[in-house]
């Protein structure tokens, strides 16, 4: 249910941002001197070479042409081999879940000029997570839960796994997996190239969810999806390593707890062909073990463990990059670099290999939020924190032996959000700024001066010319009663006037998994509303709770653990309550709404605190805990078989008999992710009170509610309408009611 809350722009079509730009297939930093950068224009591949920034086209379209076929194949994304001289042409994708990773590959030779299809035998739009061995000689993939090796020189195809199905899943994974582990590919290459591993999921235990389709047929059909909700044991897994020129495969001996389950979501080669690092979480996830695996034997040993009261988070749930894998190994392979809370803050550490020894990288108050590259070579490794700010990101540096302090690469006059691709060689990056009253710049910089390259300073020519005064966007912290501080942006109605009443309406997430006040171009804006809720008079505020992912160290974002449902609905709450008391706010238009985790924050605030929230849109939540999936409600509540009372306590249909406002309830009836019986629990609890509502079910429409025409326009106006109807917008006098508005 995390997804509606990282951007909304995304939501509308059903995808998570950053699995959006992945899924776009952008530039490719590298080459064989690490100065260059790649990108797909006008479905040519073109090559950057920096610092001139000189272009050259490296596959012209014509040459991308299948016999007899008029038009060059539409390029979705690509990549190349280790040296640089083929590449793997992904196309004709569809969607899996949240992102389009099943399709066709195209393989392309530079020297030659070389075209053909990868995996012909397979059905179309069948293949997933392509990618060449490291010696260039062989291409893997994944086609209908079996796992493929092809010969480049000879075309012929192997099949290394069999049997596969939707409930025995080779080279890919489940549902919960995808959805909360990002663990999408499923199967790494060993450095010699001799050995492919890779995870094998048993879903054959998990229960189905069926979901009805009503509107594809004229007889309805169920669509089952493997969903292990909270309490309900995850699907089995193993490790194993195949032989790609014999196809012997060999598991690895991983200890698992046989009444509760445990979990495997990263395995790399640990810089070697003979062994396999993993990270082991027991079920409750607050147990993290690293492990290596002996790839002959299978025997597996603990290198290095760690315990969190609360949970412990996976590297990609905050560092996007490492969604396809990923493992930082340093010294030649004898240690790698782990990020731990365990000083309170997010902080980088060099482990040995033998886990016996570790040294603290990163150092003081701040959390590194993601890491951008290491520069072993200079002695650096380079990330994104706010030590200053938990709106704002910049990009940092610190000494990769722990010995030096925080360094801020970005510049100091650059206030704001900062995004860096470096190369591999950190010498160079591409840029991206933006502020709340300036758009989004992207430059091409070196590094570490930060200067734009060719003589560009594009970041400072756009500060320049913007202008905080012209945005009616601002910032402002908040201290509830209870001593609890939180960051707000807030967009003042058009033509402000404070001796006017002005309704205020809050946009919600709340959970783990959204931070709302960022300090970026565009964060403020409500994408649903159609029209200009300024211009119309809306004052328009979000606040971020404790518990949210901000950088405010490890308390406040585990302090909600088994708590989800109170502590950030009472911070909101009395936030709120602050904020009623700003004279310009009329406290009898007060509207709340989210989506997904924030549908859910809608419905505990309308049910837990109706004295405050009159209106409130809840679109695609949460109504029970328990209903949701093992992996993320486990993760932050503990296991209804100890605590179930938590769960029902964070409820909102728990509260349901309090709602006294107005609420419209909006869901799609095809949601694999929040579905749909929530509805219909949380309608029976307000029917049992006589409790009056509104509802909108999109038939067949998953998570984003954007499949279909019309749908998006549709959902938009209704949202507009219900929203002026209940929560009339513009300002009156002290003393003066409101008076709907119908229509827009």
């Amino acid at each position: 249910m995390k997804r509606a809350a990282l951007n909304f722009l995304f939501i509308l079509i059903g995808l998570h941002a950053t699995e959006y730009l992945l899924a776009q297939g952008g530039d490719h930093l590298g080459g064989k001197d690490g100065q260059s950068y790649y990108r797909n224009e006008n479905g040519e591949i073109v090559r950057y070479n920096l610092p001139e920034n000189k272009k050259e086209v490296l596959v012209m379209k014509d040459k991308l042409k299948t016999a007899g076929a008029e038009k060059s194949i539409p390029i979705r994304s690509f990549k190349f081999s280790a040296d640089y001289g083929q590449l793997l042409l992904y196309t004709n994708s569809k969607k899996v879940w949240r992102a389009d990773t099943r399709g066709d590959y195209w393989h392309y030779q530079i020297a030659n000029g070389q075209f053909r299809q990868l995996g012909k035998s397979r059905p179309a739009s069948s293949l997933m997570f392509a990618k060449f061995s490291p010696d260039g000689k062989k291409v893997a993939y994944v086609s209908e839960y079996n796992l493929y090796v092809e010969d480049l020189a000879t075309g012929k195809i192997r099949a290394l796994t069999t049997g596969g199905n939707r409930k025995l899943i080779n080279g890919t994974f489940d549902w919960a997996y995808e959805e909360e582990f990002f663990c999408r590919d499923g199967f790494r290459w060993s450095p010699d190239s001799k050995q492919l591993a890779f995870w094998q999921i048993d879903a054959r235990g998990t229960k189905d969810y069926l979901m009805l389709n009503n509107t594809d047929s004229i007889y309805p059909y169920a669509v089952p999806v493997e969903y292990p909700i909270a309490g309900e044991p995850p699907s089995k897994y193993r490790i194993g390593t195949v032989n790609v020129l014999t196809g012997k495969t060999n598991w690895m001996k991983i200890p698992d707890d046989t009444v509760w389950r445990t979990y495997v979501p990263r395995m790399e080669w640990a810089a070697n062909s003979s062994e396999l690092i993993i990270q082991h979480l027991n079920r409750k996830q607050n147990e993290s073990n690293l492990m290596i695996c002996d790839v002959i034997t299978g025997k597996s040993k603990t290198i290095y463990s760690e315990k969190d009261s609360a949970w412990i988070d996976i590297l990609p749930s905050w560092d996007p990059d490492y969604a396809g894998g990923g493992w930082d190994w340093l010294n030649g392979g004898q240690e790698f670099l782990w990020a731990s809370e365990k000083d309170g803050w997010r902080h980088l550490y060099r482990i040995s290999r033998d886990g016996e020894k570790e040294t603290l990288i990163t150092n003081g108050k701040y959390d590194v939020m993601d890491i951008s590259t290491i520069d072993e070579a200079g002695g650096y490794v380079y990330f994104h924190a706010s030590p200053d700010n938990a709106t704002q990101k910049y990009l940092c540096r610190t000494r990769l032996d722990g010995s030096g302090q925080l360094e801020m690469v970005s510049p100091a006059n650059q206030k704001g959000t900062h995004t860096y691709r470096l190369s591999p060689n950190g010498k160079y990056a591409q840029h991206s700024f933006s502020n709340y009253y300036t758009t989004p710049v992207n430059e091409w910089i070196s590094l570490p001066d930060h200067k734009g390259i060719n003589g560009e300073n594009k970041v400072n020519d756009a500060l320049a010319k913007a202008a905080p005064s012209k945005s009616n966007i601002s910032f402002f912290k908040v201290k509830t009663v209870e001593g609890v501080e939180m960051d707000g942006w807030m967009v003042k109605p058009a033509n402000f006037d404070s001796s006017k009443k002005y309704p205020v309406v809050f946009y919600v997430y709340t959970e783990p998994w959204g931070q709302n006040v960022t300090d970026v171009y565009g964060s403020a804006q409500n994408y649903m509303y159609k029209g200009d809720m300024s211009k119309d008079g809306y004052i328009y505020i979000s606040i971020d709770n404790r518990g949210t992912p901000v950088p405010k160290g490890r308390e406040w974002r585990k302090s909600v653990y088994r708590k989800i449902g109170l502590v950030n609905i009472r911070d909101q709450a009395l936030a709120a309550k602050e904020i009623m008391k700003w004279p310009y706010v009329d406290s009898s238009r007060i509207a709340v709404w989210g989506w997904s985790g924030g549908g859910s924050a809608t419905l505990n605030l309308m049910f837990q605190y109706p004295e405050i929230y009159k209106t409130g849109i809840a679109i695609a939540p949460v109504a029970n805990q328990l209903t949701y999936d093992n992996i993320y409600q486990e993760r932050y509540m503990g296991l209804p078989q100890e605590n179930k009372q938590d769960f029902v306590n964070g409820s909102p249909m728990t509260y349901a008999k309090n709602l006294q406002g107005n609420l419209l309830y909006v869901h799609g009836t095809g949601d694999d992710n929040v579905h749909f019986n929530n509805a219909e629990m949380l309608f029976n609890e307000l029917i049992k009170y006589n409790k009056q509502f509104q509802m909108m079910n999109y038939p067949n429409r998953t998570h984003g509610i954007s499949e279909g025409p019309g749908t998006s326009e549709h959902l938009s106006t209704l949202y507009t309408k219900y929203l002026r109807e209940h929560c009339p917008p513009g300002p009156v006098n002290p003393g003066e009611a409101a008076k709907p508005v119908k229509g827009f």
